[in-house]
Formats: C-alpha cells, sequence, structure tokens
C-alpha cells in the first residue's frame, strides 16, 4: 500500500494469502491502496495502522474478486470516519447516546473493572450478581471485593465485566495465552476429491455492487458483526439480519450498522422458523454469526456442518475471546476486551482528583477492525468460489484483533534519547519505542465528509464506507429498515 505520508500501512491483508494461492490468484501488495495522513488519532499504540490495514484487506479481497487491480482503495479520511460511524451519526439531528450509566469503568478495593449494562438483560444480571438495586449499590459492593472477586461474581451470573489488568497481567495468565494464540484470520478451505464444484457468477453490471446477488446470511449483533455485513450490503449484497425476539439491539446501534440490510425478528427454536431458517441455508452464499462459541449449535449453524452440506458455502464466525481457553464461551465487548488485555491501562491518564484512572482507545477499533477482517475474510472466500467452485471459512476474535494491534510497531514518533528526561517509562507488552499513550502531540484528525439519507427513523446524517471505487468515495444503498420488519425469506 502506498500513502502520502511517511508510515507503511500494515500489512494484514497477508492473512488472506493462502485463499489466493489456492484459487491461483497472486496478492500483490498494491492490490489495495490508501491516501493521506498515516496518523491522526495518536496514542500509545498504532491505531490508525490497525485501521487502514483492516480495510485495506477488504480492498485488496475485492480487486482480486473482480479481477481489477486498484478498483477498490481508501482514504484516511474515509477510515477514520468509518471507525467512528457511531459518533458520527445523527438521527433528525439528534447525536446518539453513548454507554449506559452503569456502563464504564467503576473502583474495586484494589484496582479497576469494566462494566457493560447497554443492555437491559446484562444490567439486570450485573445486578443480581452484586446483589445491588442502584448505582450506589453497585459502587458499594465493589469497594468490597477485589476486581479480580468481582469479575467473577458478574460472568458467573452471566454478565459483563474484565478486571483491569496491565499487560504483562495479560500476558501472563492462561485466559491471555490462549485468546492470544493463532492468526487474526484462521481460515479452513472446504473440497475433497468427490466434491462438485459449483462456481460463483458475479453480473458485474454495476462496478460499484459487485456483490450484487450474493446472499449474506447475518447472524450477528452489537458491532463487529454488523459493521462486517454493513460493508457487504454497500457493496451490493442482500443481506438479511436475523435477532432473537426477546433481546431487541439496541436502536441506534442498529441504525449506525444496518445500512443496506433488510431485518427479520425471529425465534429460531420454534419448528416452523427452523424450516425457514433451512430454506434460506439452502441457497446463501455467505453465512455469517457472532454469538458465543457454540451458542448457534443446537440451529445447525456450525461451520463444519455447513460446509459439510455445502463445501461452496463461504462461512464466517467471530467471538470475543477466540475458539479455545477458560475464557471461549464468555460474553464480550470492546471495552471488556479493552481492559482485559491491557489497553486500558496503558492508556490510562490522570484523573481530576490527582489520581489515576484506565483510558480507553480513540474509537471502537478492535470491533471496526474485526468487522472489516470478517468481511475481507468473505470477500476472499468468495473469490476461491469463483475461480474454484469452492468456498470455507474463518474465524476472527475480538482479543485476537487486541493481540494484532499491540503486535504492530510504532511509527510516526517523536525522536526521545532513552534515559532522558523526557523519555517515557516503558512498560510491558508495547511497541518497541512507544511512549506513553500521553506523550504524543496534538493529532489533527482528518476531515470525513457526511452524507444524508432519509429512513424511517428519520433524516440520518452519517459516515460513509471506508471504501473507493475508482477514485470515488462509495456510499450505501439504501437506509437501515424498520427493526424486524422482513419476513425469513431472501429479497
Amino acid at each position: 500500500m502506498t500513502g502520502e505520508a511517511a508510515g507503511a500501512v500494515p500489512a494484514l491483508f497477508r492473512y488472506l494469502e493462502p485463499v489466493f494461492r489456492d484459487a491461483g490468484l497472486a496478492l500483490d501488495e498494491a492490490a489495495g491502496s490508501w491516501s493521506g495522513p498515516r496518523r491522526w488519532w495518536g496514542g500509545a499504540l498504532d491505531v490508525e495502522g490497525l485501521a487502514l490495514g483492516s480495510v485495506g484487506a477488504a480492498a485488496a479481497a475485492l480487486n482480486l474478486l473482480i479481477g481489477t487491480p486498484g478498483r477498490f482503495a481508501t482514504t484516511a479520511a474515509l477510515t477514520a470516519g468509518a471507525f467512528d460511524s457511531y459518533g458520527y451519526l445523527r438521527i433528525d439531528g439528534r447525536r446518539i447516546e453513548g454507554f449506559a450509566p452503569l456502563s464504564g469503568f467503576r473502583r474495586t478495593r484494589d484496582g479497576w473493572i469494566r462494566l457493560h449494562a447497554n443492555y437491559p438483560h446484562h444490567m439486570q444480571r450485573l445486578m443480581e450478581a452484586l446483589a445491588a438495586t442502584t448505582a450506589d449499590g453497585v459502587a458499594a459492593a465493589l469497594a468490597a471485593m477485589t476486581s479480580l472477586e468481582a469479575e467473577a461474581a458478574v460472568q458467573a451470573r452471566g454478565g459483563v465485566a474484565a478486571a483491569v489488568r496491565s499487560r504483562q497481567e495479560w500476558l501472563n495468565s492462561g485466559i491471555g495465552s490462549a485468546a492470544g494464540t493463532g492468526p487474526w484470520i484462521e481460515l479452513r478451505l472446504s473440497g475433497g476429491e468427490n466434491t462438485v464444484p459449483k462456481p460463483l457468477r458475479l453480473s458485474g453490471a454495476d462496478p460499484r455492487r459487485p456483490l450484487a446477488g450474493v446472499r449474506v446470511l447475518d447472524l450477528t449483533r452489537v458491532i463487529a458483526g454488523p459493521v462486517s455485513t454493513r460493508l457487504l450490503a454497500a457493496l451490493g449484497a442482500d443481506v438479511l439480519r436475523i435477532d432473537p425476539p426477546r433481546l431487541p439491539e439496541i436502536t441506534d446501534q442498529f441504525v449506525d450498522t444496518g445500512f443496506g440490510k433488510r431485518s427479520a425478528e425471529a425465534d429460531l427454536a420454534t419448528p416452523g422458523n427452523r424450516h425457514l431458517l433451512q430454506q434460506l441455508l439452502a441457497t446463501a452464499d455467505v453465512v455469517i454469526t457472532g454469538y458465543r462459541r457454540g451458542s448457534l449449535d443446537r440451529f445447525g449453524l456450525e461451520p463444519e456442518v455447513l460446509l459439510a452440506a455445502r463445501p461452496e458455502l463461504v462461512v464466517v464466525t467471530l467471538d470475543s475471546w477466540g475458539n479455545t481457553g477458560p475464557w471461549s464461551g464468555l460474553r464480550g465487548f470492546d471495552s471488556i476486551i479493552q481492559a482485559a488485555t491491557g489497553i486500558a491501562d496503558l492508556y490510562g491518564t490522570g484523573d481530576d482528583d490527582g489520581g489515576w484512572r484506565p483510558g480507553a482507545l480513540p474509537v471502537q477499533a478492535l470491533d471496526h477492525a474485526t468487522g472489516y477482517g470478517v468481511a475481507a475474510a468473505a470477500i476472499a472466500l468468495l473469490a476461491r468460489r469463483r475461480h474454484k467452485g469452492l468456498g470455507g471459512s474463518a474465524r476472527l476474535s475480538l482479543a485476537r484483533t487486541a493481540e494484532e494491534l499491540f503486535a504492530l510497531p510504532a511509527v510516526g514518533f517523536a525522536a526521545v534519547a532513552p534515559g532522558s528526561p523526557a523519555a517515557p517509562v516503558p512498560q510491558a507488552g508495547m511497541p518497541a519505542g512507544s511512549p506513553a499513550a500521553h506523550d504524543f502531540p496534538e493529532p489533527v484528525l482528518p476531515a470525513t465528509e457526511l452524507h444524508t439519507m432519509a429512513s424511517s427513523y428519520g433524516e440520518l446524517r452519517y459516515a460513509g464506507p471506508p471504501l473507493l471505487v475508482d477514485g470515488q468515495p462509495l456510499d450505501y444503498p439504501s437506509p437501515p429498515a424498520p427493526y424486524g420488519s422482513s419476513p425469513l425469506a431472501w429479497a
């Protein structure tokens, strides 16, 4: 990739190389390009590199899918806007709400913990775990517990929390070593001696929508998974998202990630809906799931089961903590992974009382980078199907994306002589040469061009997809559909 400023973009597309090599395609570094500044958020970690690299992987996969080098590219401004799409979104001029009151960092007897209570059922489980009925009760309960005790209590009740760990504490734990194992995108290619290839045929009618006619079943929630399918919808795919009826999505979050998709609400455990699900799976091209490990197995949605029935299918799964290890079946969110893996500790700052408190990345980069990685994997496997008539599966996790972020080298830092008064104190797990998060000059954020679209939710003002097509910004084909308004059927 090339850019206007010094500093190479991490070649995250290299994780797709096994797919293209199998299909006889050459994944070239020039497959996707970018322009604009290389750093704009600042901080101790190369969040910009993770963002540009993950979007670049999707662009590279697209260019090889269609066989037109350089058609899809990105810019710093488009990528920055897409990674903060929730922050830019306005609905009839209204700024979108952030975290719920009980979500965030809280003090414990010996440190800090991060809670997540944006969803009502998670807030209820948090209250039950701490035997509290008010925010003051939560604070009092946490003050009497260590961070690890509180973490265990909330998780045991089905709530979502993580103790704020240092980077070294995370790396030394069995949880951390398991979650950080393996490649960012874990690929498995389908096929065997008796497999009948079924090549994918693309219409090619609209260069801006190369996935027109591709059917995508979206069984994801929150941010990472819906971001991946939002991009596929922007590229023309028929995306049908299915949500359970008793656990509705947060409306603003649904709007932010719902552009271009249809939305169905269905209990897949009922016989009638199970039958409709099987009909959808019989003609789907892509299945993307984003629930806890094993939670969808009863519906026959394990990648191995799906690919045994249809080797041409593309199946991509994502979760919070990875497929192995003691936390592999736990719930998690971007902010929770940041707390557990050492990011919150690394980005900590002084507070108004002269003390210290944990911090966070400038955007929910783990969610968005994982989402674009999911999209890149799906597109790469579609390219395999186009050329070989076979699909495959891919796995990603938020925790593994955090490890990828920590593995990126430091870029764009001012030179400071080691040992000088201005030199930062090294922290375990930081890239070589990294200063502390607050030692950077003020970053300059690229200007993001916003779009406007009418919808059933009101007038939407939003940041568009992070892609250029033949040098022009891509936009979404339609607004988010009303939640649960679509039947369990393809368009």
